[in-house]
Protein backbone atom coordinates (compact mmCIF):
# COMPACT_ATOMS: atom_id res chain seq x y z
CA UNK A 1 0.00 0.00 0.00
CA UNK A 2 3.06 2.90 0.59
CA UNK A 3 5.70 3.25 -1.72
CA UNK A 4 8.36 6.06 -1.96
CA UNK A 5 9.19 7.52 1.04
CA UNK A 6 5.59 5.59 2.90
CA UNK A 7 3.74 7.50 0.23
CA UNK A 8 0.61 5.78 0.11
CA UNK A 9 -0.70 4.19 -3.26
CA UNK A 10 -4.26 3.52 -4.13
CA UNK A 11 -5.76 0.99 -5.99
CA UNK A 12 -7.95 1.27 -8.59
CA UNK A 13 -10.80 1.11 -6.51
CA UNK A 14 -9.46 3.10 -3.83
CA UNK A 15 -9.25 5.67 -6.01
CA UNK A 16 -12.88 5.41 -7.12
CA UNK A 17 -13.61 6.02 -3.25
CA UNK A 18 -11.24 9.14 -3.71
CA UNK A 19 -13.24 10.51 -6.48
CA UNK A 20 -16.72 9.99 -4.10
CA UNK A 21 -15.25 12.42 -1.69
CA UNK A 22 -13.66 14.85 -4.44
CA UNK A 23 -17.32 15.28 -6.26
CA UNK A 24 -18.87 16.50 -2.63
CA UNK A 25 -16.01 18.66 -2.25
CA UNK A 26 -16.56 20.19 -5.81
CA UNK A 27 -20.23 20.43 -5.58
CA UNK A 28 -20.05 21.88 -1.91
CA UNK A 29 -17.45 24.33 -3.86
CA UNK A 30 -19.88 25.01 -6.81
CA UNK A 31 -22.77 25.61 -3.91
CA UNK A 32 -20.53 28.38 -2.34
CA UNK A 33 -18.74 29.84 -5.26
CA UNK A 34 -22.81 30.84 -5.63
CA UNK A 35 -23.29 31.53 -2.27
CA UNK A 36 -20.73 34.43 -2.13
CA UNK A 37 -22.09 37.89 -1.98
CA UNK A 38 -22.08 41.04 -0.49
CA UNK A 39 -23.38 41.21 2.99
CA UNK A 40 -23.08 37.18 3.64
CA UNK A 41 -20.94 36.44 6.54
CA UNK A 42 -18.17 33.70 6.60
CA UNK A 43 -20.75 31.73 9.41
CA UNK A 44 -23.17 31.48 7.26
CA UNK A 45 -21.03 30.25 4.20
CA UNK A 46 -19.50 27.63 6.57
CA UNK A 47 -23.06 26.55 7.86
CA UNK A 48 -24.49 25.90 4.05
CA UNK A 49 -20.85 23.82 3.60
CA UNK A 50 -21.36 21.66 6.48
CA UNK A 51 -25.19 21.19 5.30
CA UNK A 52 -23.96 20.22 1.71
CA UNK A 53 -21.52 17.88 2.80
CA UNK A 54 -23.69 15.97 5.59
CA UNK A 55 -26.49 15.81 3.26
CA UNK A 56 -24.20 13.72 0.72
CA UNK A 57 -23.39 11.16 3.51
CA UNK A 58 -20.00 12.60 4.11
CA UNK A 59 -18.18 14.37 7.02
CA UNK A 60 -16.31 17.41 7.01
CA UNK A 61 -12.25 16.73 6.88
CA UNK A 62 -11.83 19.82 8.84
CA UNK A 63 -13.74 19.91 11.68
CA UNK A 64 -11.78 19.47 14.86
CA UNK A 65 -8.41 19.09 12.79
CA UNK A 66 -5.50 19.92 14.76
CA UNK A 67 -4.55 21.32 17.39
CA UNK A 68 -6.00 23.98 18.47
CA UNK A 69 -8.72 22.06 17.16
CA UNK A 70 -10.21 23.70 13.96
CA UNK A 71 -13.85 24.90 15.02
CA UNK A 72 -15.54 24.89 11.68
CA UNK A 73 -16.14 23.18 8.39
CA UNK A 74 -14.29 25.17 5.98
CA UNK A 75 -11.47 27.80 5.88
CA UNK A 76 -12.71 30.88 5.00
CA UNK A 77 -9.62 33.24 3.94
CA UNK A 78 -10.60 37.37 3.38
CA UNK A 79 -7.85 39.42 1.24
CA UNK A 80 -4.65 39.60 3.11
CA UNK A 81 -5.97 36.56 4.67
CA UNK A 82 -3.92 33.24 3.33
CA UNK A 83 -5.49 30.43 4.08
CA UNK A 84 -6.81 28.35 7.46
CA UNK A 85 -9.32 31.41 8.31
CA UNK A 86 -11.97 30.68 11.04
CA UNK A 87 -15.39 31.42 9.37
CA UNK A 88 -17.37 33.81 12.07
CA UNK A 89 -19.18 37.13 12.36
CA UNK A 90 -16.93 38.75 9.51
CA UNK A 91 -19.54 40.56 6.79
CA UNK A 92 -18.11 40.22 2.92
CA UNK A 93 -18.16 43.28 1.20
CA UNK A 94 -18.02 44.54 -2.55
CA UNK A 95 -14.94 44.09 -3.73
CA UNK A 96 -13.59 41.49 -1.47
CA UNK A 97 -12.19 38.23 -2.54
CA UNK A 98 -12.58 34.92 -0.22
CA UNK A 99 -10.68 31.84 -0.57
CA UNK A 100 -12.77 28.72 0.58
CA UNK A 101 -10.96 25.64 1.11
CA UNK A 102 -13.14 22.43 1.78
CA UNK A 103 -12.31 18.67 2.40
CA UNK A 104 -14.71 15.94 2.97
CA UNK A 105 -14.35 11.92 4.03
CA UNK A 106 -16.24 9.41 2.27
CA UNK A 107 -15.71 6.21 3.62
CA UNK A 108 -12.35 7.35 5.24
CA UNK A 109 -11.28 8.84 2.15
CA UNK A 110 -10.48 12.39 1.50
CA UNK A 111 -11.11 15.01 -0.76
CA UNK A 112 -9.56 18.34 -0.60
CA UNK A 113 -9.90 21.58 -2.64
CA UNK A 114 -10.28 25.19 -2.86
CA UNK A 115 -11.38 28.23 -4.34
CA UNK A 116 -10.82 31.98 -4.65
CA UNK A 117 -14.37 33.82 -4.91
CA UNK A 118 -14.55 37.66 -5.97
CA UNK A 119 -17.14 39.23 -4.09
CA UNK A 120 -18.90 41.07 -6.43
CA UNK A 121 -16.59 43.33 -8.80
CA UNK A 122 -13.53 43.33 -7.94
CA UNK A 123 -10.15 45.74 -8.65
CA UNK A 124 -8.54 44.26 -11.91
CA UNK A 125 -5.24 43.78 -10.56
CA UNK A 126 -6.92 41.59 -8.02
CA UNK A 127 -9.13 39.36 -10.50
CA UNK A 128 -5.55 38.76 -12.28
CA UNK A 129 -3.96 37.42 -9.37
CA UNK A 130 -6.83 34.94 -9.18
CA UNK A 131 -6.20 34.23 -12.82
CA UNK A 132 -2.51 33.41 -12.35
CA UNK A 133 -3.23 31.37 -9.24
CA UNK A 134 -5.80 29.24 -10.56
CA UNK A 135 -3.50 28.62 -14.09
CA UNK A 136 -0.58 28.26 -11.85
CA UNK A 137 -2.62 25.25 -10.51
CA UNK A 138 -3.38 23.58 -14.10
CA UNK A 139 -0.44 24.20 -15.06
CA UNK A 140 1.43 22.18 -12.02
CA UNK A 141 -1.19 19.45 -12.52
CA UNK A 142 -0.31 19.60 -16.10
CA UNK A 143 3.37 18.65 -14.95
CA UNK A 144 2.01 15.45 -13.48
CA UNK A 145 3.32 11.81 -15.66
CA UNK A 146 4.24 8.35 -14.81
CA UNK A 147 7.77 8.54 -13.93
CA UNK A 148 7.89 12.17 -13.38
CA UNK A 149 8.99 14.18 -9.73
CA UNK A 150 6.74 15.92 -7.11
CA UNK A 151 9.10 18.64 -7.98
CA UNK A 152 8.01 18.74 -11.58
CA UNK A 153 4.68 19.93 -9.99
CA UNK A 154 6.38 22.59 -7.98
CA UNK A 155 8.27 23.92 -11.19
CA UNK A 156 5.50 24.33 -13.33
CA UNK A 157 3.74 26.06 -10.15
CA UNK A 158 6.14 28.44 -10.14
CA UNK A 159 6.78 28.91 -13.78
CA UNK A 160 3.61 29.30 -14.69
CA UNK A 161 3.38 32.22 -12.01
CA UNK A 162 6.94 33.92 -12.07
CA UNK A 163 5.54 33.86 -16.55
CA UNK A 164 2.80 36.55 -15.18
CA UNK A 165 4.59 39.15 -13.02
CA UNK A 166 6.15 39.88 -9.98
CA UNK A 167 3.77 38.26 -7.85
CA UNK A 168 4.52 36.23 -4.31
CA UNK A 169 4.63 32.25 -4.06
CA UNK A 170 4.14 31.35 -0.06
CA UNK A 171 6.85 29.44 0.37
CA UNK A 172 6.05 28.59 4.50
CA UNK A 173 2.84 25.93 3.13
CA UNK A 174 2.89 23.65 0.75
CA UNK A 175 0.27 20.83 -1.11
CA UNK A 176 0.47 17.17 0.17
CA UNK A 177 -0.36 14.01 -0.11
CA UNK A 178 -3.79 13.11 0.46
CA UNK A 179 -5.49 9.32 1.19
CA UNK A 180 -6.71 7.83 4.19
CA UNK A 181 -5.39 10.94 5.86
CA UNK A 182 -5.79 14.66 4.63
CA UNK A 183 -2.26 15.71 4.85
CA UNK A 184 0.01 12.81 4.30
CA UNK A 185 3.54 12.49 2.42
CA UNK A 186 5.08 13.58 0.13
CA UNK A 187 4.81 17.73 0.89
CA UNK A 188 4.19 19.52 -2.74
CA UNK A 189 6.24 22.65 -2.60
CA UNK A 190 4.83 25.41 -5.10
CA UNK A 191 8.56 26.38 -6.41
CA UNK A 192 11.74 24.90 -7.22
CA UNK A 193 13.91 22.56 -9.56
CA UNK A 194 12.38 19.64 -11.30
CA UNK A 195 13.03 16.35 -11.23
CA UNK A 196 13.71 15.64 -7.41
CA UNK A 197 11.01 14.19 -4.77
CA UNK A 198 9.19 11.31 -4.31
CA UNK A 199 8.70 9.71 -7.66
CA UNK A 200 4.77 9.80 -9.52
CA UNK A 201 3.53 6.82 -10.37
CA UNK A 202 -0.19 5.47 -11.13
CA UNK A 203 -1.91 4.98 -7.55
CA UNK A 204 -0.11 8.46 -6.47
CA UNK A 205 -2.74 11.12 -4.93
CA UNK A 206 -1.78 14.70 -4.30
CA UNK A 207 -2.97 18.23 -3.26
CA UNK A 208 -1.79 20.55 -5.00
CA UNK A 209 -2.30 24.02 -4.03
CA UNK A 210 -0.49 27.62 -5.16
CA UNK A 211 -0.78 30.61 -2.38
CA UNK A 212 0.19 33.51 -4.11
CA UNK A 213 0.09 37.34 -3.67
CA UNK A 214 0.16 40.68 -4.78
CA UNK A 215 3.21 41.46 -2.72
CA UNK A 216 6.02 39.92 -0.69
CA UNK A 217 5.09 36.52 0.41
CA UNK A 218 6.15 37.03 4.17
CA UNK A 219 3.64 35.38 6.56
CA UNK A 220 2.48 35.04 9.89
CA UNK A 221 -0.34 33.68 11.94
CA UNK A 222 -3.02 35.46 13.39
CA UNK A 223 -3.81 35.42 17.26
CA UNK A 224 -6.71 32.88 16.91
CA UNK A 225 -3.77 30.12 16.34
CA UNK A 226 -5.42 29.31 12.56
CA UNK A 227 -5.29 32.17 10.45
CA UNK A 228 -2.53 32.65 7.98
CA UNK A 229 -1.90 36.65 6.59
CA UNK A 230 0.45 38.50 4.95
CA UNK A 231 2.89 40.29 6.63
CA UNK A 232 2.65 43.65 4.46
CA UNK A 233 -1.17 43.32 3.66
CA UNK A 234 -1.34 42.67 0.62
CA UNK A 235 -4.09 40.38 -0.93
CA UNK A 236 -4.01 36.41 -1.68
CA UNK A 237 -5.27 33.85 -3.99
CA UNK A 238 -5.81 30.30 -3.13
CA UNK A 239 -6.68 27.34 -5.52
CA UNK A 240 -6.71 23.35 -5.04
CA UNK A 241 -7.03 20.60 -6.36
CA UNK A 242 -7.00 16.54 -5.55
CA UNK A 243 -5.42 14.36 -8.30
CA UNK A 244 -4.79 10.97 -8.75
CA UNK A 245 -2.32 9.50 -11.39
CA UNK A 246 -4.10 6.96 -13.31
CA UNK A 247 -2.55 4.40 -15.89
CA UNK A 248 -3.93 6.74 -18.63
CA UNK A 249 -3.11 10.10 -17.24
CA UNK A 250 -4.49 12.80 -14.78
CA UNK A 251 -7.63 12.61 -12.99
CA UNK A 252 -8.85 15.06 -10.93
CA UNK A 253 -10.98 14.30 -8.17
CA UNK A 254 -12.32 17.18 -6.76
CA UNK A 255 -12.95 18.43 -10.15
CA UNK A 256 -16.50 18.13 -11.31
CA UNK A 257 -15.65 17.12 -14.81
CA UNK A 258 -12.48 15.26 -14.00
CA UNK A 259 -9.99 18.13 -14.88
CA UNK A 260 -10.77 16.75 -18.76
CA UNK A 261 -11.16 20.21 -20.36
CA UNK A 262 -8.88 21.53 -18.72
CA UNK A 263 -6.24 18.67 -18.87
CA UNK A 264 -7.23 18.47 -23.31
CA UNK A 265 -6.81 22.20 -23.45
CA UNK A 266 -2.78 22.10 -21.96
CA UNK A 267 -2.37 19.15 -23.82
CA UNK A 268 -1.80 16.71 -20.84
CA UNK A 269 -3.82 13.05 -20.96
CA UNK A 270 -7.12 12.80 -19.08
CA UNK A 271 -6.49 10.07 -16.35
CA UNK A 272 -10.49 9.45 -15.41
CA UNK A 273 -13.16 7.36 -16.90
CA UNK A 274 -14.13 7.64 -20.86
CA UNK A 275 -17.83 8.72 -19.93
Amino acid sequence: MFGDRRIQIKTPDQVRSMRAAGLVVGETLELLRSSVRPGISTAELDRIAAESIRSHGAEPSFLGYGEPPFPATICASVNEEVVHGIPGDRVLAEGDVISIDCGAIVDGWHGDAAITVPVGAVAAEVAELLRVTEDALWAGLAAVHDGGRVSDISHAVETSVRARGGYGIVEDYTGHGIGTAMHMAPDVPNHGRPGRGARLKPGVALAVEPMVVLGDQANGIAEDEWTVVTLDGSWAAHYEHTFALTATGVWVLTALDGGRERLTALGAPYGGPAD
